[in-house]
């Protein structure tokens, strides 16, 4: 495989990938949000709760069309560059996207319809629950695709047939219950619900600086507040949980997280900064004593290996996949050859590892030693990208703590508004939880490197064999494509913005053109649309 052809291919799915993660996160948190301000309503029939939550769920739903769009793009490069990828696995990463798109998305697409044109067709208990079913249909879709994602990081309840030369599932329980997949939920729901706390808390902010919809702007402040204070809190308790996770079935990935290229005795420190030498190994860092040892394993007894001794178990378990991979090859010349299958039942685990050779030569039994060599130091991911990367993210996950905190107890104390260079600074800091958000998901996916399936599969033997300018020609029209949604997106987001929450008036539409403005607020915009 070309190497240029295979980064080409990472490149579009990661900038199709990140870029559709820009909506998931905000949708999970708005959803709950807007539930929750709507069960206000219906507890306190105060009208002022039904508007707010009409002016959150306009802008959710801008938020969850171009998610969508998104999404079913992203989901069909799968059979586009990385057709060996769903040859291979398909059988077990098919089946949560399946379950995905029947139970949980249309859930969600259904009760969003209900949402938007059932206001005055059901009664206020019936609508709170559409509302709910919303919130949970969200979840419910994050919860299956990274179940499949879980199973990328953590292949388990499956193994290799000879036969059929795909991966199969033998245990669809542990594929559902791999704690990989659960921690990964929490953690990445638990951070879309900061997500939607930041937007509504910023926009609020800016609307109390202003002097405008002050009212709305108070109550939806103080539900940010008291709900990005505890999404925060079980951000980093939970970002712990999945860090420890990953140590236990990512070693080499948690190894290059703390730029540890020697193992660490017990207790290992945690490394606060560091900086490269020439040889990519730190030449002056900055160590908390102990931390280390209690973040990854929770223990001040347990080591934690470096990235030298996990390339040479790297290295034995090519040895290893070189064996397996004689012996599938004498299985596909002779199925009924039982000494082979023995052989490849005893070392098909590290079959993937021996894959990582097909990088440097086809007859990967023939492999030189400075080949297996080579091949090891491959699963190696970039360090310092991973170092950073996770500093940044776990600094502002922190930071939003002090943030929601600080807020909380403004609003418990009734000082909002006390200080408008702090409601400016807060509507500025809007963009901060996308940044750690993908900063999360690059750390996920890149720290996973060379792996597309953990141990199971490379990455260069998963792509499609497609050309050269096929890759840029769709990689230039997809960028091109995404950034013009992405201004309409922020167009169409601050025109509503700017418009504010109005009284909103919904009708029977009459005729085809007036349907969907029928339950839109009335702004500009939507008279526009109107007309």
């Amino acid at each position: 495989m070309d190497m240029t052809v295979v980064e080409l291919s990472r490149w579009q799915f990661a900038a199709t990938a990140m870029y559709h993660f820009i909506f998931v996160p905000l949708t999970l948190g708005l959803s709950f949000l807007m539930a929750i301000m709507e069960s206000v309503y219906v507890m306190t029939g105060r009208e002022i709760w039904r508007k707010a939550t009409l002016f959150w769920g306009t802008l959710f739903g801008v938020n969850f069309a171009m998610g969508v769009a998104t999404g079913i793009v992203m989901e069909f490069q799968f059979g586009m560059n990385w057709s060996y990828y769903s040859h291979y696995v398909g059988d077990v990463f098919g089946a949560p996207l399946a379950i995905e798109g029947l139970m949980a998305f249309f859930l969600e697409a259904s009760f969003i319809g209900l949402f938007f044109f059932g206001w005055d067709r059901l009664s206020k208990v019936g609508h709170l629950v559409v509302t709910w079913l919303v919130a949970l249909g969200t979840n419910l879709s994050a919860l299956w695709i990274l179940i499949a994602n879980g199973w990328m990081q953590n292949p388990v309840g499956s193994k290799f047939n000879p036969d059929t030369m795909r991966m199969e599932v033998t245990d669809f329980v542990a594929v559902l219950f791999n704690s990989v997949a659960q921690a990964k939920f929490v953690h990445t729901v638990s951070a879309g619900y900061v997500c939607g706390a930041v937007f509504i808390f910023a926009i609020s902010a800016f609307y109390l600086a202003r002097g405008k919809h002050v009212e709305i702007a108070k109550r939806s402040m103080v539900v940010a507040a008291s709900f990005g204070l505890a999404a925060s809190l079980s951000v980093v308790v939970l970002g712990d949980e999945s860090g420890y996770v990953a140590t236990e079935h990512q070693k080499m990935k948690i190894a290059a997280i703390e730029a540890s290229f020697h193992t660490e005795p017990a207790p290992a420190p945690w490394t606060v900064l560091a900086f490269p030498g020439s040889d990519g190994e730190p030449i002056w860092q900055i160590q908390l004593p102990w931390l280390g040892g209690l973040i990854t394993t929770r223990s001040l007894e347990e080591e934690l290996e470096g990235i030298h001794p996990l390339v040479d178990r790297a290295e034995e378990r090519i040895r290893s996949g070189m064996i397996a991979y004689e012996a599938l090859q004498a299985i596909r010349a002779d199925a009924a050859d039982q000494s082979a299958r023995a052989t490849f039942d005893q070392h098909w685990a590290d079959l993937g590892y021996g894959l990582l050779l097909k990088r440097y030569r086809e007859d990967v039994g023939n492999a030189t030693d400075t080949e297996i060599a080579m091949a090891a130091e491959d699963t190696v991911p970039d360090v310092w990208p991973l170092f950073w990367t996770f500093r940044i993210m776990m600094g502002l996950g922190f930071f939003f703590i002090a943030f929601f905190a600080f807020w909380f107890w403004k609003a418990s104390t009734g000082k909002l508004e006390t200080n408008k260079n702090l409601l400016w600074l807060s509507f500025f800091l809007l963009p901060t939880p996308w940044i750690a958000i993908e900063a999360g998901w690059f750390i996920a996916e890149f720290g996973r490197q060379p792996w597309v399936v953990e141990g199971v599969l490379p990455t260069f033997y998963a792509a499609s064999g497609l050309n050269f300018w096929d890759l840029v020609i769709s990689l230039t029209f997809f960028t091109l494509l995404y950034t013009v949604l992405f201004v309409i997106m922020i167009w169409l987001m601050v025109r509503i913005v700017k418009a504010g929450p109005k009284d909103h008036v919904f009708h029977e539409p009459q005729d085809e053109d007036d349907f969907v403005v029928a339950a839109l607020p009335v702004t500009p915009m939507t008279k526009e649309l109107g007309a």
